[in-house]
C-alpha cells in the first residue's frame, strides 16, 4: 500500500481563484492491478489553460470534477509494475499530475527517453509548451521570410520558445513582458525589441518598435496586447491566438476588443488553436529541438515550487505574473 497526497478542486472559482478553491487529500493506493503500473511523480506542471477547466462549462476538454484529483502533465518513476511493457525504475510521462503517486493502465503513460535533458524539460521546452510555440508559429501563423513577429507573454513557457524559434528562423522579434527581470531575460535571448508593459503602454511602445508594422502576432495575453497588434498589423498579417490570460478570470464574456475592424480592411487572419490539433508535428518538433538544443540555440527558464501542497500557490502565481518561463512543481 502506498500513501499519496493529491490536490482536489474543492469549489469552482468565481473570478480569480483562491487557495480556498483547493484542498489537499491523502489517499492510499493498492498494489497495481493486471496491466497497471504505480508511478511516483517527481515533477508536475501548472498551466493557464487549467483555469478554464475549473468552470462547469462545455469546452474542448472536460471540466475538473469537484472532490476529485485534478489532472495535468507530470513526469515520474515507476515504483511497481504489473505489465511487461514497463519495469520498476522506468521514467514515464503522463497526464496524472496534481498528485504524488497514482495507479494507471500502462497504456495511459508514456515511457520517457530523456536523451540527456532534464526530465522536467519534457513538461516545458521540449514538451507541450514547446510544441505549442512550434505549431503556432510555423503552421498557424505560417511564418515566412521577412516577417516581423510580435509575441505577448514573451517570457512565459510558450512565449520564450516562440521568440527563440523566430530568431533561429532569422526574423525580427518584438517581445512583451511585465517587469525589468523579464525584460532583461528577453534581451538575453536576442529579442530585438522588448516592451515592458508595466513601464509603458503597449500600444505606443509597439508602434515605436515596429514603425512599419508587424506581420505575425502570437497572442498569449489578449486585451490591450491584441488591440495594439491589430493597430500595428500590416495587410495580410497572421495572428496565432494561443491564449488570452488577461481574460481567464472574467465573470462574464470578458472585455471587448477595440479596433477589430482593422481585421477587415487589412485582410488579417486571426486563428485560434489548441496544440493537440497539431500533434502530427511532434516528430518534426522533436527533431528540430534536438538539433537546436545541441547547437546551443535554445535555452529556457523555469520557476519552481516545492511540494504538492504548494501546487495551488504555483498555479495562482501564473495570474500575478510571478513566473519567469515555465512554472513547475517539484514533488520528489
Amino acid at each position: 500500500m502506498t500513501t499519496s497526497r493529491e490536490i482536489h478542486l474543492k469549489s469552482r472559482p468565481v473570478g480569480t481563484p483562491t487557495a480556498a478553491n483547493f484542498e489537499t487529500v491523502t489517499v492510499t493506493l493498492p498494489a497495481p492491478g493486471a496491466g497497471e503500473v504505480q508511478v511516483r511523480n517527481t515533477w508536475m506542471t501548472v498551466d493557464p489553460y487549467m483555469r478554464g477547466r475549473m468552470n462547469d462549462v462545455k469546452s474542448y476538454t472536460p471540466p475538473f470534477a469537484l472532490g476529485e484529483a485534478m489532472q495535468g502533465g507530470a513526469v515520474g518513476e515507476v515504483i511497481a509494475s504489473n505489465d511487461p511493457s514497463l519495469k520498476v525504475g522506468d521514467l514515464v510521462q503522463s497526464f496524472f499530475g496534481w498528485r504524488e503517486a497514482f495507479n494507471a493502465p500502462a497504456a495511459a503513460v508514456q515511457k520517457l527517453e530523456t536523451h540527456g535533458l532534464p526530465v522536467q524539460a519534457f513538461l516545458g521546452a521540449v514538451g507541450m509548451p514547446g510544441l505549442t510555440a512550434y505549431a503556432g508559429l510555423l503552421r498557424v501563423a505560417a511564418l515566412k521570410d521577412g516577417d516581423v513577429v510580435f509575441v505577448s507573454g514573451a517570457a512565459g513557457a510558450v512565449g520564450q520558445m516562440v521568440c527563440q524559434i523566430a530568431k533561429i528562423k532569422g526574423h525580427t522579434v518584438i517581445g512583451s513582458a511585465g517587469g525589468a527581470d523579464k525584460a532583461a531575460y528577453l534581451k538575453s535571448l536576442g529579442v530585438d525589441h522588448v516592451i515592458d508593459y508595466k513601464a509603458e503602454p503597449v500600444g505606443p511602445a509597439l508602434m515605436r518598435a515596429a514603425p512599419d508594422g508587424i506581420d505575425v502576432y502570437f497572442d498569449n495575453v489578449g486585451g490591450e496586447h491584441l488591440e495594439a497588434a491589430l493597430m500595428a498589423a500590416r495587410p495580410f498579417g497572421r495572428f496565432a491566438l494561443c491564449g488570452m490570460i488577461s481574460q481567464y478570470n472574467a465573470t462574464d464574456m470578458g472585455e471587448g476588443v477595440r479596433g477589430l475592424i482593422q481585421a477587415v480592411g487589412k485582410q488579417l487572419k486571426l486563428e485560434g488553436f489548441i496544440v493537440s490539433t497539431h500533434a502530427d508535428m511532434q516528430g518534426a518538433f522533436v527533431k528540430d529541438m534536438a538539433e537546436w538544443v545541441a547547437a546551443g540555440k535554445i535555452q529556457w527558464r523555469e520557476t519552481v515550487e516545492n511540494g504538492i501542497e504548494n501546487a495551488p500557490a504555483a498555479f495562482l502565481k501564473l495570474f500575478t505574473g510571478e513566473n519567469l518561463g515555465k512554472m513547475l512543481v517539484k514533488l520528489a
